[in-house]
């Protein structure tokens, strides 16, 4: 149970920032749990983030489900239905491998430009749907063990018109949908797994509330240039432990 409960406690910390939780838990579960797969564990994690964003952007999803955000509705559909498409063939291709962190370096990457953007003011002319589609893939893609799915998704937004403030939200809220349905299909392959592992969605959801908070209030305290400028630090400095390691 204690095992358990420390991986969710990883989940709910590493979640929200761009150094792939998942890959994170499942590296952890590796040396921790046995005949479980570490890619199961890692993604089931990700239920109890996602009712922690169910309860932080409560007032945005009241106006999803009572349909009332139609923009907002159609790129969480569109996302959704790209993210799905993409990440479960990943799925089954990793299922019982564990990927370098080198994937980590791509996101830094990614996110220096991520900061660039945001310092010199620059967007690209890419349509909502095209946004959407963009956005979608790569978090289906951070299947992926060592793929960050927040920092992917923040990139993908920065390359549109949202502010700061608004890339955050979204890139945490779409990651809900496909939560549960991940969920969902890891609860029919393995029931026996889910019910092991229900401590660890405590964990996760009250440490990921807590943090989830936090990164919140202080994304509005500083420059997002910085906020993009630390994550993308952050990237490089966990591909340098992965590799350390």
């Amino acid at each position: 149970m204690w095992i358990y409960l420390f991986l969710g406690a990883i989940q709910g910390i590493f979640e929200w920032f761009p150094i792939s939780s998942e890959g994170i838990v499942a590296l952890s579960s590796q040396f921790l749990l046995k005949d479980v797969n570490p890619i199961d564990i890692a993604l089931f994690l990700h239920l109890g983030t996602a009712f922690a964003v169910l309860i932080y952007f409560r007032e945005d999803w009241k106006e999803v489900f009572l349909l009332k955000n139609y923009k907002l509705i159609r790129f969480l559909t569109i996302s959704t239905l790209i993210s799905l498409a993409v990440g479960y063939p990943f799925y089954k291709l990793i299922e019982g491998m564990i990927i370098g962190n080198s994937l980590l370096l791509i996101m830094g990457f990614g996110l220096l430009f991520t900061a660039y953007f945001q310092k010199t003011n620059k967007t690209f002319k890419i349509g909502f749907d095209k946004l959407a589609v963009i956005c979608g893939f790569l978090q289906g893609l951070a299947v992926i063990p060592g793929l960050s799915r927040s920092g992917s998704t923040i990139f993908g937004l920065s390359l549109g018109k949202s502010s700061p403030s608004e890339m955050l939200k979204v890139s945490y809220m779409m990651s809900l949908p496909v939560i549960l349905a991940s969920s969902f299909y890891l609860f029919l392959s393995n029931p026996l797994f889910i019910i092991e592992g229900w401590p660890s969605l405590i964990s996760s959801f009250l440490v990921g509330i807590v943090s989830l908070r936090f990164l919140m209030n202080l994304a509005k305290k500083i420059d997002f240039f910085k906020f993009a400028l630390i994550f993308s630090l952050l990237c490089f400095l966990g591909a340098l432990l992965g590799f350390i390691v």
